[in-house]
């Protein structure tokens, strides 16, 4: 494969633009496919409404998606800690990124005549990220 931040940025372009799926399932989708884990059709149908809860601005899709990926991989790998590990990532990527809410780190904040996938760099290196975070606690 190649090297993962490359990879990274054309797939969230391809799912953005040719797919036009949202943060969530794209973190989710990108994250399976670096590390081999596979995620069940119900868990990318529960992340389709969790991109800042629909759009409201909650908390941000990039965050839920790592957060359900963490999940995913530390049970496969019979790590038992899961709310452990999620409070430790939270800290960590709010650290990085200044903010868990999709309202405060979404660049420009909302607007009506907002411009699609207006997070695309931000979600290559929030993915990147995360990818980052997995390697370091599970290798």
């Amino acid at each position: 494969m190649e090297k993962a931040e490359e990879y990274i940025r054309k797939e969230v372009h391809r799912l953005y633009w040719d797919l036009d799926e949202n943060c969530a399932r794209t973190t989710l989708c990108i994250l399976s496919s670096l590390t081999g884990i596979g995620i069940d059709e119900q868990t990318l149908i529960a992340a389709s409404g969790m991109h800042g809860a629909g759009g409201y601005g909650a908390q941000c899709g990039l965050f839920e998606g790592a957060l359900m990926f963490l999940a995913i991989i530390a049970d496969s790998k019979g790590y038992e800690d899961i709310p452990g590990l999620s409070r430790r990532f939270a800290g960590e990527y709010e650290s990085a990124f200044g903010a868990l809410r999709c309202s405060e780190l979404r660049p420009g904040g909302f607007s009506d005549d907002d411009p699609p996938h207006r997070c695309e760099d931000l979600t290559c290196r929030s993915i990147y990220f995360v990818y980052e975070f997995i390697v370091r606690v599970f290798s």
